[in-house]
């Protein structure tokens, strides 16, 4: 095992997602690890249940089958340890409810997952916990911001739905002078194309819902921590008791073994969608950090190995009155691409973007912000069902 551990460190990522997190020679064998439903552990003597001498003492503690996604994910990440939780917002509310007590100060990236906005403006300010949005530009400026009781800085990059990259390096760097946790949403990115914790992130955060598990089919997340901060993040889950369940965890790792050809393709065709509807009149913006046109490009380009299948593009409307009504039409005249929140699932969907809650990041003036993601189907049938939208909503 030793053996295999060492080649896999140095493989290509395919190699890698298609045997880490397995060990079939524990399982009498067979290739994926049993689906273990477990919530009563036994032990073999009193003096080992007072101890808890032993591997597994209750299922919200771990099962083979968790343990072997928390290993696997911790091998892309490069992580001291991971948690699983039961969505991707949990996996964004579990850390702030770790590392943030009444009086603190948090930074949060204004273009944040909306609904961790919510959480932040809700419960944890109801907990006493004071909550500042910051450019997601800022860059190390961000010290201008950091007071003596700020703890936390969360990062997303790129942003949810306007795509405004982060120099999460640059953030790191100023967050711990100060003696703050960094935590970043990386859903968009996958650790296939992006690191946090090699770029000084403690806490890195994924709704494995979408590229990991990728079927539309399961809701998960993952919370990644590196040496410094397991051991708290750890114990409060436990203190939450917030698990993953065994049967979600086995779907996801199944998953892990086909992210890298299905990210693959994701990337290549939603580049192609992307450029092409950058040269079209009826397209004001395409909002893709991939793009060299993107303001935030050099940054994606320094700091990223790829780009997913979630974009948004803003439609050339003249007048603010019909937003809506343009972007309804566009919406409805669709039949290949569903009307969903989701994403990184096999499956096209679309919807136009809520705006309105931003602070500092604001909404594009020119048009509606509409977001794409890019399935597997094929590009021609794809770019057909988007050419039928923008005719409804010339004519709308």
């Amino acid at each position: 095992m030793k053996d295999k551990d060492t080649l896999l460190q140095n493989a290509g990522i395919n190699t890698r997602l298609s045997h880490i997190g397995n060990s079939p020679s524990d399982f009498h064998g067979f290739v994926n690890p049993p689906v273990v439903h477990a919530s009563t552990v036994l032990f073999p003597n009193a003096r080992t249940m007072e101890t808890r001498d032993q591997k597994y003492t209750y299922g919200t503690r771990g099962t083979p089958t968790t343990d072997a996604l928390c290993d696997a994910i911790d091998a892309l990440e490069g992580s001291a340890g991971t948690i699983l939780v039961p969505s991707g917002l949990a996996a964004i509310t579990v850390p702030f409810l770790a590392f943030l007590s009444a009086g603190d100060h948090a930074l949060i990236v204004d273009s944040v997952y909306g609904p961790t906005r919510i959480f932040c403006d809700t419960m944890l300010q109801r907990l006493g916990v004071e909550i500042e949005y910051y450019d997601p530009l800022v860059g190390a400026g961000i010290e201008q911001l950091i007071k003596p009781n700020t703890r936390l800085v969360h990062t997303e990059a790129p942003g949810s739905n306007t795509f405004e990259m982060q120099d999460i390096s640059a953030i790191s760097t100023v967050a711990h002078r100060h003696g703050c946790v960094v935590t970043m949403d990386n859903t968009w990115a996958t650790p296939i194309y992006f690191k946090p914790l090699d770029h000084g992130v403690d806490i890195s955060i994924h709704a494995a819902t979408k590229y990991p598990a990728g079927h539309s089919d399961i809701l998960m997340g993952t919370v990644s921590a590196n040496a410094a901060h397991w051991d708290q993040l750890r114990e409060a889950n436990i203190q939450l008791g917030i698990c993953g369940a065994p049967d979600d965890a086995y779907q996801v790792l199944r998953g892990l073994r086909t992210m890298g050809v299905r990210l693959e393709r994701h990337q290549e065709s939603t580049l192609a969608i992307a450029q092409w509807l950058e040269g079209r009149e009826d397209v004001a913006r395409v909002l893709h950090p991939a793009l060299p046109s993107f303001p935030s490009h050099e940054l994606w380009k320094r700091d990223f190995k790829g780009s997913s299948g979630i974009f948004s593009f803003v439609l050339a409307v003249s007048s603010p009155e019909k937003f809506k009504a343009k972007a309804h039409a566009f919406l409805d005249a669709l039949r290949i691409f569903g009307l969903g929140y989701s994403w990184g699932g096999y499956e096209s969907l679309a919807v136009h973007v809520y705006l309105g809650d931003r602070r500092i990041s604001k909404a594009p003036t020119e048009g509606p912000v509409l977001r794409l993601q890019i399935g597997l189907e094929d590009v021609a049938d794809i770019k057909a069902d988007i050419e039928k939208g923008l005719a409804a909503a010339k004519e709308a």
